[in-house]
């Protein structure tokens, strides 16, 4: 069994960190609030700072919000850093910068420690069935040394190519789930300020060539309004700056994206940031003067 560190147990985190528990490896654990009380038990070891996982575990995981606080875990007092000797591998699975990251690898490689980012995809369900989409980015032989403790936590593990690349994945992956929540919002509301159940209309969608994850899932929570977070607002507004910010640098227009971003943030104007990423729905809503259900 491997002697593996993960920092960051929030709602993705801590489900992630549980299989690879449960799979018997010995895990040191670290995450800025307290350590859920479920997860200290069999190999789980508690541990003060990054820099103590660091020491202690031969494969560090971490599942942060956002790239500044992936830059001060690794980088910042008492950081992975400050505890990696040679022959270490650094797992980022946060969703994050491309072009921050290839810098992170850069620096984390000059320490002779190797470097995956490996960001993910199916919310949290998704990480607590172990069915998580995992994007990565890093060198062939690493990915291959790691990809069984990936098998722990996910189901489709793609290789996407060298340091940034995983990220690179993980936006456009964000772009995509983005304008198809828009669309699904968009169609509903049509369809309910039209005098259709939009229930009813959901279920008859669901059989044609409209049918979707995003329509299945999100769709219900639309007509159920049960927005408690799988994915909050606030991060994905994250996720579609980072699409914005890339696009500027690349000279590329990504004009849905822009739109969809905007409508999270009239969320967000309104107090929602910490609703699930379906409740952009909301936002439509109030341009409109009219729920999709009542809730």
């Amino acid at each position: 069994m491997s002697k593996l560190g993960f920092i960051g147990l929030g709602i993705m985190g801590a489900p992630m960190a549980a299989h690879l528990i449960k799979a018997g490896h010995e895990v040191f654990l670290n995450t800025r609030s307290k350590i859920p009380a479920d997860l200290l038990t069999g190999s789980a070891i508690a541990s003060a700072s990054p820099r103590e996982v660091a020491e202690r575990a031969d494969i560090i995981f971490m599942m942060l919000p956002d790239t500044p606080d992936v830059d001060k875990v690794l980088f910042g007092e008492n950081g992975v850093a400050a505890g990696l000797s040679k022959g270490k591998t650094v797992v980022d699975m946060s969703s994050i910068s491309p072009m921050d990251t290839k810098t992170f690898a850069q620096k984390i490689n000059a320490l002779g420690a190797d470097y995956l980012d490996a960001p993910v995809s199916g919310g949290e369900v998704g990480a607590k069935a172990a069915s998580l989409t995992i994007m990565v980015g890093g060198p062939d032989a690493v990915f291959e040394r790691v990809k069984p403790l990936f098998e722990l936590m996910g189901k489709n593990i793609t290789l996407v190519g060298g340091n940034g690349d995983g990220q690179t994945c993980k936006v456009a992956n964000q772009i995509i789930v983005a304008l198809n929540i828009a669309a699904v919002g968009e169609a509903l509301l049509f369809a309910s300020k039209a005098g259709a159940d939009p229930a009813k209309v959901r279920q008859a969608l669901m059989g044609g060539f409209a049918a979707s994850r995003i329509l299945e899932v999100h769709g219900e929570r639309m007509i159920k309004r049960t927005f408690a977070p799988g994915f909050r607002i606030g991060l994905h507004q994250k996720d579609l700056s980072l699409a914005l910010n890339g696009a500027r640098a690349l000279g590329v227009a990504l004009p849905q994206t822009a739109g969809a971003a905007q409508l999270m943030q009239v969320c967000s104007a309104n107090g929602m940031q910490d609703l699930d990423h379906s409740a952009l729905v909301r936002s439509l809503e109030l341009m409109a003067n009219h729920p999709i259900a009542k809730g």
